[in-house]
């Protein structure tokens, strides 16, 4: 709704500016933006379920639990793993290079855990691809083999596992993040700052709302009240 108002008001400013119009849209105000709502996620149980669907007897098996790791362990955007390449990925230091939301050029190097470097590796050695420029995720299918794996396509990964692992909750790779932001902030007790560096939110308030919906204090003061009366 805002984008379209916001566009409405330049077409409008333009219009002014050409003469062909003598009003304003200006005091029409935007609505507010309540971003992230809903941080719920999954439990690590739940996560581990999700792992163990993976057949990793097979090509498509071993990409499917290479890519999970990675949304789960460092939590990372279903872009930010579509844009990366093989060159991005360093096995040695066990680090990835990621790049910024949608189509941004800034970098990131981000440290990986042993067990995503090691799935990375399982994957990249079954798949044999050599050509560094290559993205680091590709599908294995006859009809699209070796193209760019992109975020739709990992959104089905995610949910299928996910209903074969008997996960009533709609998943995806974003629903993974909340998860795994979720499971950092209670075994940190709530360190923001320290979850910060791992989710990568520009503004902490951000952390804030997930902190809240994890810790839930609004329905503990309300039992609390309940119980006084």
């Amino acid at each position: 709704m805002n984008r379209r108002l916001a566009a409405l008001k330049s077409l409008v400013a333009m219009g002014r500016q050409l003469g062909v119009c003598a009003y304003t849209l200006n005091d029409i105000k935007a609505k507010k933006n309540q971003t992230y709502r809903d941080t719920t996620g999954v439990s690590k149980e739940a996560i581990a379920q999700i792992l163990l669907q993976c057949n990793q007897d097979t090509l498509k098996g071993k990409q499917d639990y290479a890519l999970l790791r990675l949304l789960w362990d460092n939590a990372l955007r279903r872009n930010e793993i579509a844009q990366a390449d093989i060159a991005d990925f360093n096995p040695g230091s066990r680090t990835l290079i990621i790049r910024g939301k949608g189509q941004g050029t800034q970098t990131q190097t981000i440290k990986l855990t042993t067990s995503a470097t090691t799935a990375l590796m399982v994957w990249l050695e079954a798949r044999g691809e050599t050509r560094l420029d290559a993205p680091l995720f590709c599908a294995v299918d006859n009809v699209h083999k070796g193209h760019r794996l992109t975020g739709e396509a990992m959104r089905y990964v995610v949910d299928k596992l996910s209903q074969k692992a008997g996960i009533t909750k709609k998943m995806s790779p974003h629903r993974i993040r909340h998860s795994a932001i979720t499971a950092a902030l209670d075994a940190t007790d709530g360190n923001l700052r320290k979850v910060q560096k791992l989710s990568r939110h520009a503004k902490i308030d951000t952390l804030l709302i997930y902190d809240d919906n994890r810790s839930n204090d609004q329905q503990e003061l309300s039992d609390l009240l309940g119980d006084m009366v």
